[in-house]
């Protein structure tokens, strides 16, 4: 959710804006106990929201590629000569707002158990695990996750580093065939097309990878690619060709998550090459979503806990009240996020500006 570009893109920025409405609904659908009793009033929109809605993790994950490609390489070459530098930073820019929200996270959690018993609230965190997930590791170390979709922030920087380390690994190659910037480009967008084609046809079809980068490669890949497409000469060529690949995947093991994360790339190609990708739409609602949606995304859970907890000490039962107080916590949750970006989140990536500026660290 959080990005490595400055300027705000519309399309994006409303991409992002209505995917995450999706991904909170889909929390408050899947983790009850408010969910449960509201599914009498209306069980087919909370059974897709629970079952279906989370394939817009999708969109998350191509953005998240094609932005990356954008910032890092935006001809296919890695434009910088320290790696190192820009993996730090991106490891600032994600674990700064999110250990602040695991900690708000854990005193959600405490209060909530305090107010009711239910299999949604995480248990207390030993330090080893609080440690892990500070690292970016809980997933890889088997722990349990502290809060409702933080393995996604592990897999954004796990994914972010292995696209660094092939653009890097490119840049040597390329240097070492003696052809320059653009022997570098080219091995470049070779290597992460080998490696997204690896996880669309065999690592994302096994789910015991689903902790590690090359399980979501596919879908990030294909974000980085048709950033370079839309730039390429032949762009509907090869915007066609990803498709073809993709397609052929499909057809040998339907996903649907992998055709949203392919409409999604083909959508972001397009709307790059022909100019709507800066322009539209024009929505001051959208635009501010999208940029709050990192806060949204990291405080969204711990508030849903304490409405969930809340709702039940007073409604009970009610399958009335308790729909109410899934509307409710929807809309809470996007207070919340507004509140922990302007407190949290913005004053990090200010302060991290300011010392790049001051000391050229990071």
């Amino acid at each position: 959710m959080a990005t490595e570009v400055t300027s705000r893109l519309p399309l994006i920025d409303a991409l992002k804006a209505v995917a995450l409405q999706l991904i909170v609904l889909h929390h408050l659908a899947f983790y009850g106990p408010m969910s449960d009793h509201a599914y009498l009033l209306i069980p087919d929109p909370l059974s897709w929201l629970s079952q279906h809605a989370r394939a817009v993790v999708q969109v998350f994950l191509v953005i998240g590629g094609f932005l990356a490609a954008r910032s890092l390489a935006p001809a296919g070459r890695l434009v910088s000569l320290q790696p190192l530098r820009l993996l730090v930073k991106r490891y600032l820019k994600l674990a700064v707002p999110y250990i602040a929200a695991l900690l708000v996270g854990i005193v959600c959690a405490a209060i909530a158990r305090a107010l009711m018993s239910h299999d949604s609230i995480p248990q207390p965190p030993t330090l080893p695990q609080f440690l892990a997930h500070a690292l970016l590791l809980q997933g890889v170390l088997g722990y349990d996750g502290l809060s409702a979709g933080v393995w996604y922030v592990a897999i954004d920087f796990q994914l972010f580093a292995l696209l660094l380390a092939t653009l890097w690994l490119a840049r040597g190659i390329g240097g070492g065939m003696g052809r320059g910037i653009a022997a570098a480009a080219v091995v470049g967008v070779l290597l992460v097309a080998t490696l997204a084609l690896s996880s669309l046809y065999h690592f994302n079809r096994d789910a015991a990878w689903d902790n590690w980068a090359l399980y979501f490669f596919g879908s990030y890949g294909l974000g980085a690619l048709a950033c370079w497409a839309a730039n390429a000469k032949y762009a509907a060529r090869w915007l066609s060709l990803i498709a073809l690949a993709v397609t052929m995947a499909l057809l040998l093991d339907y996903r649907s998550r992998i055709a949203v994360a392919l409409v999604v790339a083909l959508a972001l190609g397009l709307a790059s090459r022909h100019g709507f990708l800066a322009r539209w739409p024009k929505s001051s609602l959208l635009a501010y979503l999208g940029q709050i949606s990192y806060s949204v995304f990291l405080i969204h859970f711990p508030v849903c806990l304490i409405i969930n907890a809340l709702v039940t000490r007073v409604a009970l039962a009610d399958p009335w009240l308790n729909l109410a107080g899934i509307v409710l916590a929807w809309v809470v949750s996007l207070l919340a996020g507004g509140l922990f970006y302007s407190v949290v989140e913005r004053p990090a990536q200010q302060g991290f500006r300011g010392l790049r500026a001051a000391r050229g660290l990071i």
